[in-house]
């Protein structure tokens, strides 16, 4: 049974300032294993990271010789207030150690370890990939970070995500796309023992951790994968089925309701859900433009506003047996 999309936990992060959703080791293995040649001889940074809970260390300390890397370093946010002097704190492992992290090495912030804090900024500029589950709540600050400091990385994000223009400016220009995973393949998150289990799917596992699994979360990344350049086999048609694919009152386009359902017949822009990048292959497809119309305005049909629409239109199109096949670009 395929699971629902619940926006809950995306939007009680946001408005609750709680971020503390740590991910699970089997979902890191299943996305990791796909960009293993990408980390050899590289310096790892999760600095959204305590070693002490972080699956992420966990991962990269036990495939460290395996995937052939320099250096890890997680740092770690601890929340200054009036009544706590904890500090934040970095970790530093170049293979040599034990895989328990040793407490007595860490190295404290002079502040809180926030990500944005220049001692976390002088971390960043020393690593090339960062992997990690960042805030959801400081999303757009984080990937602007990443971006302006050039950085490789793979992280986790709210499928919501990419309605920001910040980072839907960066897929639309082939810059950022998504991961293997998304929706169910990312199986939930570990939350405090304060958090509320609210959501469409909750449990307590076999070791009493508290998982919250919202069905609407997903990797992205700029690193290079074997999905992002599969072709979408097309097999719907247009022709004949045009009452299937109504036309945009404010923009010369078409609605197609599901990505499955794209025609291959139809050379025309056409709106497609946000899950479709999923599926993007830049060779493929091309980005026109999201959400709006002509007029600047949301997409409408028949005066009513469909969810959030990505309009695209195919490449390279050679017609064969009446239906269009797609030849990969050479550019």
């Amino acid at each position: 049974m395929t699971r629902k999309f619940d926006h809950s936990l995306w939007d009680k992060a946001k408005s609750n300032k709680k971020d503390e959703f740590y991910t699970q080791l089997i979902d890191i293995e299943r996305e990791l294993s796909n960009y293993k040649k990408h980390f050899y001889g590289k310096t790892v940074f999760c600095n959204c990271d305590d070693i002490k809970n972080s699956n992420f260390f966990k991962y990269f300390v036990q495939n460290f010789k395996t995937l052939g890397l320099k250096k890890l370093i997680c740092a770690c946010y601890k929340d200054t207030t009036l009544f706590s002097s904890e500090q934040g704190y970095y970790y530093e492992y170049i293979g040599t150690d034990t895989i328990e992290p040793d407490m007595n090495r860490i190295i404290p912030f002079r502040g809180n370890g926030d990500f944005r804090s220049s001692e976390s900024i002088e971390l960043l500029r020393q690593s090339d990939i960062v992997v990690t589950n960042p805030p959801f709540s400081l999303f757009r600050d984080y990937i602007t970070q990443l971006i302006k400091y050039d950085k490789q990385f793979l992280i986790i994000s709210n499928v919501n995500a990419i309605t920001y223009k910040e980072v839907y400016n960066l897929i639309k220009d082939n810059k950022v796309w998504l991961g293997i995973n998304l929706g169910r393949g990312i199986s939930g998150f570990i939350v405090p023992s304060d958090y509320e289990l609210y959501g469409l799917e909750t449990k307590i596992n076999e070791n009493g951790e508290r998982i919250i699994s919202p069905n609407n979360c997903m990797w992205l990344t700029n690193l290079d994968n074997s999905k992002r350049l599969e072709f979408i086999k097309l097999t719907k048609k247009y022709f004949g089925n045009e009452v299937d694919y109504p036309h945009y009152d404010n923009f010369d386009g078409i609605h197609v309701d599901k990505t499955k359902n794209i025609p291959a017949d139809y050379d025309g822009a056409m709106g497609v859900p946000i899950t479709f990048l999923h599926t993007f292959n830049p060779n493929q497809f091309e980005i026109i433009q999201f959400r709006k119309g002509n007029d600047g305005k949301d997409l409408k049909i028949n005066g009513k506003t469909p969810f959030f629409r990505i309009l695209i239109k195919k490449k390279n199109i050679q017609e064969t047996d009446g239906l269009s096949s797609l030849i990969p670009s050479t550019i």
